[in-house]
């Protein structure tokens, strides 16, 4: 389920997905789309949804050499208001520890960085 805020009117999400090709948990940061119209009608129902991802973090899982990346996806600018990006980094910040918490629980090395 994503986590989304709104700030300054515009709302943004953040949601997680393992890429296998990559052994890598990511961390995505998108604009929020709102939910379709029909969603109106069902309680509870999320009112926004994730956009196109424009910033992923991608925290490598099986493999404890390599260094977490972020990367930049846009075909447009994109302006990322400070406290979004920091509520950002503070979920790529706590994937990295869970991963290296988890990596050391299994014996193996902690990753550099």
């Amino acid at each position: 389920m994503p986590e989304l805020r709104e700030h300054a009117g515009r709302h943004y999400a953040v949601q997680f997905h393992y890429a296998l090709p990559d052994d890598a948990w990511c961390v995505e940061l998108s604009e929020a789309v709102p939910a379709p119209a029909a969603w109106t009608e069902i309680p509870d129902a999320a009112t926004h949804l994730p956009g196109a991802a424009f910033v992923v973090a991608v925290i490598p899982d099986e493999d404890p050499d390599p260094e977490p990346t972020v990367h930049i996806h846009s075909h447009d600018e994109h302006v990322i208001p400070y406290e979004i990006m920091r509520w950002f980094m503070e979920q790529v910040a706590e994937q990295v520890e869970r991963r290296r918490a988890a990596l050391a629980q299994e014996g193996r090395p902690e990753a550099v960085g």
